[in-house]
């Protein structure tokens, strides 16, 4: 069978492979769309980051491997021991690959397993873990299925923040597919005041399509003024940092109220200057939160089912499988502010 391999820094080839074998408690997909995320770009430009170099403890896999942890399917085969399933049936997956023993395992945080990693679904099979397979409803098509994933990173980020309420003001730093999720999360909870800040002009075109109340530039406009307008002199309820860069950190933390919460989504390339004071002096939380649970995918496929969450402007295009590095991984490196996520669609001609 085919799949898209990573081999290194700018090395991802297409390859025939061996099509796996469905083992006791796996469910074998046939994948149909699958989304390309930052974290490929990262792998591309700079890896191996998340890839492994030895061998995973878990998978027994070391590179070169399969890339795409974004994705839907179809059900093809179900293994041994496993029920409440069918052939044919339409599906996204939870690409985490965790081992269930380790502290943080045990503790609930499986999201940040000592052991952990993604599986990858940019092939023409798969065989994965039955607890890792959510059946879609027959109002989720499977390319709205393969958004799920980065949907349920943005409704995890919202458990950072159990006082968000639709009076709440939220501030969102970052228009990027992360931080636009979040737009989406937040509506179907009925948040009203929803700031986002943001430099590219067709990130923040993007952000008032999704449901943005204010969008404002950091390069021109005050981040602070603003949120305190719009929240009546008290600051944000909530500030989201989804951009991962020196500024927004400061703003972020600069733009919530007291007893506030800064959340911290962005997944960061190097060390930056960070001074307590900026949330000591306020009283307010800082928290971070990384990857999803599987509450977070069973959340965000039922607000799809109901129709609170209507994410398919997220998708700016679908590419084909044999164009996934020119048309997929390149076009996001050169042209990214024009896109919020590319879809490969599995089996187009």
């Amino acid at each position: 069978m085919r799949a898209v391999r990573y081999y290194g820094k700018e090395d991802i080839r297409i390859e025939q492979i061996p099509e796996p074998t469905v083992g006791q408690g796996q469910v074998k997909i046939a994948p149909a769309f699958v989304g390309l995320c930052g974290t490929d770009l990262h792998e591309y430009l700079g890896g191996p980051v998340f890839c492994p170099t030895h061998r995973h403890p878990l998978t027994g896999e070391s590179i070169p491997v399969t890339l795409g942890h974004e994705f839907s399917g179809v059900i093809t085969e179900i293994g041994p021991d496993v029920a409440g399933f069918r052939i044919g049936q339409p599906c996204c997956i939870q690409p985490t690959i965790f081992c269930g023993a380790c502290p943080a395992c045990k503790s609930g945080a499986e999201n940040v397993c000592r052991d952990g990693g993604f599986g990858g679904g940019l092939s023409e099979a798969v065989c994965v873990d039955a607890k890792s397979v959510f059946a879609l409803p027959e109002s989720v098509g499977l390319e709205t299925g393969a958004l799920v994933e980065p949907l349920a990173v943005a409704w995890h980020a919202l458990s950072a923040a159990p006082e968000l309420a639709p009076a709440s003001t939220v501030l969102i730093i970052g228009g990027g597919p992360i931080g636009l999720a979040l737009i989406l999360c937040l509506k179907a909870k009925g948040v009203e005041t929803i700031v986002v800040s943001e430099i590219a002009a067709s990130r923040q075109s993007f952000a008032r399509q999704f449901g943005a109340t204010q969008v404002v530039n950091p390069l021109h406009d005050d981040i602070n003024k603003v949120v305190l307008d719009v929240s009546g002199g008290s600051g944000a309820d909530v500030a989201f940092d989804c951009a991962g860069v020196p500024a927004s950190i400061k703003s972020a933390c600069a733009a919530v109220r007291a007893r506030g919460t800064v959340v911290n989504v962005a997944i960061w390339e190097k060390e930056v200057p960070f001074n307590p004071n900026w949330v000591m002096h306020k009283d307010s939380n800082f928290r971070s939160v990384l990857g999803y649970h599987k509450q977070d995918f069973e959340a965000v496929i039922e607000n799809l089912r109901t129709g609170a969450i209507e994410p398919n402007g997220m998708i700016t295009a679908k590419i084909r499988f044999d164009n996934v590095v020119e048309d997929g991984i390149k076009k996001l490196i050169s042209d990214r502010d024009s896109h919020v996520k590319i879809l490969v669609d599995i089996n187009a001609t």
